[in-house]
């Protein structure tokens, strides 16, 4: 080989490295782009990887209706002992449904009224664990009167912590809700404030088992940091699992334990916490936490660059976060955006008819209003007790509930009526 053969296959070495280089460089700018562009262009957005299907086939049969179950465990999960978590088990030990990852159990409570015997209720809460086919958790926060003020604490919170123990029977409905995280490998965000880390615990768990590889972030929000549901294992999580990311953020002064500043941040969740901490990426956020974070943070990650179907959230009872869509589904509409004033509502059962007018408030309210006696529970669309036949008439739901109501009927706590109605209540 001659020296001029040497150095011209040098040469060629030298320019495939540069080649390669430069694919490099480009294949992870076009990826920044395209991430970018994402956030910018909501229209444009980048396709997901096809979903699995969502099948209980690896479960039991799901069931209609109330089942019977027992408490086989209870746990406290807090410094402040103010959560409590219940296993629970289904009387007739048969394999349970697998839920998806951030549904709720609705529960139907004997507690006691003022009168000094018993009522029933119907409330909900969101499973706080992954899928699994023996046993469901929940973890429930015990909920005081706020000092200062007339209104009575928490009255399914306080029956939990007080009366429910191991042993005891609870009536519970099937999982249900379609707030959950989807299937895909997509890297997700979670943001809880409070009590809301529940459904944020089963997405965690459920991808830590089933998708140990997909990029994980979860942003808690707490006052102070004995407030903190179930720290050790959210640590464990983060340790053991270098796709999974903790950041515990503390609002009050002086609760933050400096040996735990690797995850630990002071003040509240917000968006320039987000941008300092993420990675430019296309994430998929689920939020779910008190009615004043969700209405500052949802808009906030809109102005952000956020698409919209990028946003997904749960609010804490019958809140009704505003978002700034381009069009709504057909279903839905805003606050006082029904034709017309003065709409007839007709109680059918109890022989009244009462004037809705446009901007006033649900069916429920309503009826509460004019003496209209209807069972209600969550008031927020999730637990299908106020579910009342249409008889005649549209209604129009103001948001999406989480319950489907059966063909015919419509939940009054979360809809307004479309045209002139008559209801069977």
């Amino acid at each position: 080989m001659t020296s001029l053969t040497l150095l011209l296959w040098i040469a060629f070495g030298i320019i495939v490295q540069f080649a390669i280089f430069l694919a490099v460089e480009f294949w992870q700018h076009w990826k920044k782009y395209t991430a970018l562009r994402l956030r910018s262009d909501p229209d444009k957005s980048v396709p997901l990887p096809e979903a699995a299907p969502e099948t209980n086939d690896a479960g039991g049969k799901s069931w209609t209706g109330f089942l019977p179950f027992r408490v086989v465990r209870k746990d406290v999960e807090d410094g402040a002992r103010t959560v409590c978590s219940f296993y629970l088990e289904p009387e007739d030990k048969r394999p349970l449904p697998l839920y998806l990852p951030g549904q709720f159990l609705t529960f139907r409570l004997e507690v006691a009224s003022p009168d000094g015997g018993t009522e029933e209720i119907t409330r909900c809460y969101s499973l706080s664990d992954a899928p699994r086919t023996d046993l469901y958790r929940v973890s429930i926060k015990r909920v005081p009167a706020p000092p200062g003020n007339a209104v009575p604490a928490g009255r399914s919170s306080n029956h939990f912590h007080d009366h429910v123990n191991p042993g005891s029977r609870l009536m519970v409905r099937a999982p249900a809700g379609h707030f959950h995280i989807d299937r895909s490998d997509a890297p997700v965000v979670l943001i809880a404030g409070g009590i809301g880390i529940t459904p944020m615990l089963s997405m965690a768990n459920w991808c830590a088992a089933e998708q140990p590889g997909r990029e994980l972030w979860l942003f808690y929000g707490v006052r102070d940091e004995r407030e903190t549901v179930m720290l050790p294992h959210l640590r464990a999580l983060a340790e053991q699992h270098p796709n999974i990311h903790l950041r515990l953020c503390v609002s009050s002064p002086g609760t933050v334990h400096e040996s735990e500043s690797a995850y630990v941040r002071r003040g509240r969740v917000d968006v320039a916490l987000l941008r300092m901490e993420l990675p430019l990426k296309p994430y998929h956020f689920y939020i779910c936490g008190p009615t004043p974070m969700m209405e500052s943070l949802v808009p906030a990650l809109e102005d952000w660059g956020v698409p919209d179907n990028h946003i997904h959230f749960e609010a804490f009872g019958p809140a009704s976060i505003k978002r700034r869509t381009k069009s709504a589904p057909a279903s839905v509409v805003s606050e006082g955006a029904a034709a017309g004033t003065g709409l007839a509502v007709t109680f059918g059962k109890s022989g009244k008819t009462l004037a809705w007018n446009a901007g006033g408030g649900s069916l429920l309210e309503l009826a509460e209003a004019g003496g209209v006696n209807v069972p209600s529970g969550c008031r927020a669309g999730s637990c299908g007790t106020c579910q009342t036949k249409i008889e005649s008439g549209e209604v129009s739901y103001r948001q999406e509930p989480d319950f489907d109501p059966e063909p015919g009927t419509c939940l009054l706590c979360v809809c307004v009526p479309k045209t002139a109605v008559t209801l069977g209540a």
